[in-house]
Protein backbone atom coordinates (compact mmCIF):
# COMPACT_ATOMS: atom_id res chain seq x y z
CA UNK A 1 0.00 0.00 0.00
CA UNK A 2 1.54 3.61 -1.29
CA UNK A 3 1.33 6.24 1.43
CA UNK A 4 -0.17 9.40 -0.01
CA UNK A 5 2.24 13.14 0.79
CA UNK A 6 0.39 16.30 0.39
CA UNK A 7 2.04 17.77 -2.82
CA UNK A 8 3.26 21.33 -2.24
CA UNK A 9 4.27 23.80 -5.17
CA UNK A 10 8.01 25.26 -3.85
CA UNK A 11 8.38 28.99 -2.81
CA UNK A 12 9.11 31.20 -5.74
CA UNK A 13 13.03 32.89 -5.80
CA UNK A 14 13.00 36.11 -5.46
CA UNK A 15 13.88 36.84 -8.57
CA UNK A 16 10.41 35.00 -9.61
CA UNK A 17 8.52 36.96 -7.10
CA UNK A 18 9.83 40.28 -8.49
CA UNK A 19 8.87 38.89 -12.02
CA UNK A 20 5.02 38.24 -11.13
CA UNK A 21 5.24 41.43 -9.19
CA UNK A 22 5.76 42.76 -12.41
CA UNK A 23 3.47 40.86 -14.74
CA UNK A 24 0.64 41.70 -12.30
CA UNK A 25 1.11 45.01 -12.05
CA UNK A 26 1.37 45.47 -15.86
CA UNK A 27 -1.49 43.56 -16.26
CA UNK A 28 -3.98 45.98 -13.60
CA UNK A 29 -2.05 49.02 -15.36
CA UNK A 30 -3.17 48.04 -18.69
CA UNK A 31 -6.34 46.61 -17.34
CA UNK A 32 -7.20 50.24 -16.10
CA UNK A 33 -6.62 51.70 -18.98
CA UNK A 34 -9.21 49.66 -21.02
CA UNK A 35 -11.28 50.69 -17.81
CA UNK A 36 -10.73 54.37 -18.85
CA UNK A 37 -11.65 53.85 -22.71
CA UNK A 38 -14.71 51.90 -22.08
CA UNK A 39 -15.51 54.91 -19.46
CA UNK A 40 -15.09 57.21 -22.06
CA UNK A 41 -16.71 54.97 -25.01
CA UNK A 42 -19.87 54.94 -22.61
CA UNK A 43 -20.18 58.16 -21.14
CA UNK A 44 -23.56 58.06 -23.43
CA UNK A 45 -24.90 55.12 -22.14
CA UNK A 46 -28.04 54.82 -20.10
CA UNK A 47 -28.30 52.79 -16.69
CA UNK A 48 -29.94 49.88 -18.42
CA UNK A 49 -26.93 49.18 -20.40
CA UNK A 50 -24.80 49.70 -17.77
CA UNK A 51 -26.73 47.09 -15.60
CA UNK A 52 -26.62 44.62 -18.82
CA UNK A 53 -22.63 45.69 -19.37
CA UNK A 54 -22.00 44.82 -15.42
CA UNK A 55 -23.30 41.13 -15.75
CA UNK A 56 -21.35 40.40 -18.80
CA UNK A 57 -18.24 42.07 -17.52
CA UNK A 58 -19.20 39.81 -14.34
CA UNK A 59 -19.48 36.38 -16.44
CA UNK A 60 -16.08 37.29 -17.95
CA UNK A 61 -14.63 37.49 -14.43
CA UNK A 62 -15.64 34.40 -13.62
CA UNK A 63 -14.74 32.75 -17.10
CA UNK A 64 -11.37 33.84 -16.11
CA UNK A 65 -11.19 32.37 -12.54
CA UNK A 66 -11.76 28.76 -15.29
CA UNK A 67 -9.54 29.80 -17.20
CA UNK A 68 -6.35 30.45 -15.44
CA UNK A 69 -6.41 26.87 -14.13
CA UNK A 70 -6.13 25.77 -18.23
CA UNK A 71 -4.18 28.98 -20.14
CA UNK A 72 -2.95 32.22 -18.91
CA UNK A 73 -3.42 33.74 -22.68
CA UNK A 74 -7.64 33.50 -22.52
CA UNK A 75 -7.17 34.67 -18.81
CA UNK A 76 -5.32 37.53 -19.78
CA UNK A 77 -7.92 37.85 -22.62
CA UNK A 78 -10.73 37.81 -20.42
CA UNK A 79 -8.88 40.22 -18.15
CA UNK A 80 -9.16 42.99 -20.75
CA UNK A 81 -12.55 42.16 -21.67
CA UNK A 82 -13.33 42.52 -18.13
CA UNK A 83 -11.84 45.76 -18.37
CA UNK A 84 -13.49 47.36 -20.91
CA UNK A 85 -16.57 45.79 -20.43
CA UNK A 86 -16.77 47.40 -16.38
CA UNK A 87 -15.52 50.39 -18.07
CA UNK A 88 -18.25 50.44 -20.25
CA UNK A 89 -21.39 49.43 -17.14
CA UNK A 90 -19.42 52.01 -15.02
CA UNK A 91 -19.57 55.03 -17.52
CA UNK A 92 -23.16 56.23 -16.85
CA UNK A 93 -22.57 56.70 -13.33
CA UNK A 94 -19.03 58.60 -14.07
CA UNK A 95 -20.41 60.70 -16.64
CA UNK A 96 -23.18 61.74 -13.79
CA UNK A 97 -20.50 62.98 -11.46
CA UNK A 98 -18.07 64.87 -14.54
CA UNK A 99 -20.72 66.31 -15.80
CA UNK A 100 -21.86 68.23 -12.48
CA UNK A 101 -18.72 68.49 -10.70
CA UNK A 102 -15.75 67.19 -13.00
CA UNK A 103 -13.33 67.51 -10.28
CA UNK A 104 -14.87 65.19 -7.98
CA UNK A 105 -13.02 62.69 -10.71
CA UNK A 106 -9.78 63.93 -10.50
CA UNK A 107 -9.93 63.91 -6.71
CA UNK A 108 -11.92 60.15 -6.18
CA UNK A 109 -8.73 59.24 -8.69
CA UNK A 110 -6.00 60.71 -6.81
CA UNK A 111 -7.42 59.47 -3.79
CA UNK A 112 -7.76 55.63 -4.77
CA UNK A 113 -4.05 56.01 -5.99
CA UNK A 114 -3.01 57.28 -2.52
CA UNK A 115 -4.92 54.59 -0.98
CA UNK A 116 -3.71 51.63 -3.43
CA UNK A 117 -0.24 53.11 -2.73
CA UNK A 118 -0.48 53.42 1.30
CA UNK A 119 -2.51 49.61 1.89
CA UNK A 120 -1.20 47.74 -0.76
CA UNK A 121 2.83 48.49 0.51
CA UNK A 122 1.84 47.47 4.31
CA UNK A 123 0.27 44.34 2.90
CA UNK A 124 3.25 43.13 0.29
CA UNK A 125 5.54 44.45 2.99
CA UNK A 126 4.42 42.80 6.53
CA UNK A 127 4.90 39.95 7.73
CA UNK A 128 1.48 39.45 9.90
CA UNK A 129 -0.92 36.81 8.27
CA UNK A 130 -3.50 38.62 6.98
CA UNK A 131 -6.27 35.66 6.44
CA UNK A 132 -8.16 36.53 9.59
CA UNK A 133 -8.83 40.03 8.48
CA UNK A 134 -9.60 38.70 5.25
CA UNK A 135 -12.29 36.71 6.02
CA UNK A 136 -13.28 39.52 8.11
CA UNK A 137 -13.75 41.59 5.87
CA UNK A 138 -15.19 39.89 3.27
CA UNK A 139 -18.30 38.82 5.50
CA UNK A 140 -18.67 42.58 6.44
CA UNK A 141 -18.69 43.12 2.25
CA UNK A 142 -21.24 40.78 2.29
CA UNK A 143 -23.08 42.81 5.04
CA UNK A 144 -22.27 46.28 3.28
CA UNK A 145 -23.66 45.04 -0.09
CA UNK A 146 -26.52 44.40 2.24
CA UNK A 147 -27.09 47.96 3.87
CA UNK A 148 -26.54 49.42 0.81
CA UNK A 149 -29.53 47.18 -0.46
CA UNK A 150 -31.57 48.71 2.34
CA UNK A 151 -30.89 52.29 1.92
CA UNK A 152 -32.53 51.86 -1.66
CA UNK A 153 -35.93 51.27 0.40
CA UNK A 154 -35.10 53.31 3.43
CA UNK A 155 -33.82 56.87 4.26
CA UNK A 156 -31.49 56.26 6.98
CA UNK A 157 -29.59 59.58 7.99
CA UNK A 158 -26.39 60.01 6.51
CA UNK A 159 -26.60 56.73 4.76
CA UNK A 160 -24.08 57.02 2.06
CA UNK A 161 -21.54 58.68 4.22
CA UNK A 162 -21.64 55.50 6.59
CA UNK A 163 -21.45 53.41 3.31
CA UNK A 164 -18.51 54.75 1.82
CA UNK A 165 -16.84 55.07 5.25
CA UNK A 166 -17.72 51.73 5.87
CA UNK A 167 -16.61 50.61 2.02
CA UNK A 168 -13.09 52.13 2.55
CA UNK A 169 -12.56 50.44 5.55
CA UNK A 170 -13.03 47.12 4.10
CA UNK A 171 -11.25 47.62 1.08
CA UNK A 172 -8.26 48.45 3.05
CA UNK A 173 -8.00 44.99 4.54
CA UNK A 174 -8.99 43.79 1.33
CA UNK A 175 -6.24 45.50 -0.60
CA UNK A 176 -3.74 44.81 1.98
CA UNK A 177 -4.54 40.81 1.51
CA UNK A 178 -4.44 41.20 -2.36
CA UNK A 179 -0.97 42.45 -2.02
CA UNK A 180 0.08 39.94 0.46
CA UNK A 181 -1.08 37.54 -1.58
CA UNK A 182 0.93 38.97 -4.46
CA UNK A 183 4.06 38.49 -2.42
CA UNK A 184 3.07 34.84 -1.01
CA UNK A 185 1.76 33.17 -4.04
CA UNK A 186 4.01 29.87 -5.15
CA UNK A 187 2.48 30.01 -8.60
CA UNK A 188 3.95 32.58 -11.15
CA UNK A 189 1.14 32.09 -13.48
CA UNK A 190 -0.91 33.88 -11.23
CA UNK A 191 -0.40 36.54 -12.44
CA UNK A 192 -4.21 37.51 -14.23
CA UNK A 193 -5.88 36.73 -11.41
CA UNK A 194 -4.17 38.36 -8.63
CA UNK A 195 -4.37 41.59 -11.23
CA UNK A 196 -8.51 40.84 -11.68
CA UNK A 197 -8.47 41.27 -7.32
CA UNK A 198 -6.22 43.79 -6.93
CA UNK A 199 -8.14 45.91 -9.75
CA UNK A 200 -11.21 44.85 -8.35
CA UNK A 201 -10.12 46.75 -5.06
CA UNK A 202 -9.10 49.68 -7.33
CA UNK A 203 -12.17 50.03 -8.93
CA UNK A 204 -14.32 49.55 -5.55
CA UNK A 205 -12.21 52.04 -3.71
CA UNK A 206 -12.78 54.48 -6.77
CA UNK A 207 -16.69 53.97 -6.62
CA UNK A 208 -16.11 54.72 -3.06
CA UNK A 209 -14.33 57.97 -3.64
CA UNK A 210 -16.27 59.18 -5.91
CA UNK A 211 -19.52 58.83 -4.05
CA UNK A 212 -18.14 60.21 -0.53
CA UNK A 213 -16.63 63.51 -2.47
CA UNK A 214 -19.43 63.70 -4.66
CA UNK A 215 -22.46 63.60 -2.27
CA UNK A 216 -24.66 66.79 -1.64
CA UNK A 217 -24.80 67.72 1.87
Amino acid sequence: MESSTAVTQPSLTREETGTLLGQTMGLVAVTAGLFALGAYLGRDLSYGWGLILFIASFGCLIGLNVAAQRSERMAITLLFAFGVLIGLATAPTIAYYASTDPQVVWQAGGATALFIAGFGAFGYATRRDLSAIARACFWALIALIIFGIVLIFVQIPNGQLIYAILGLAIFAGLTAFDFQRLRRTRDIRAAPVLAASIFLDILNVFLLFLSLFGRND
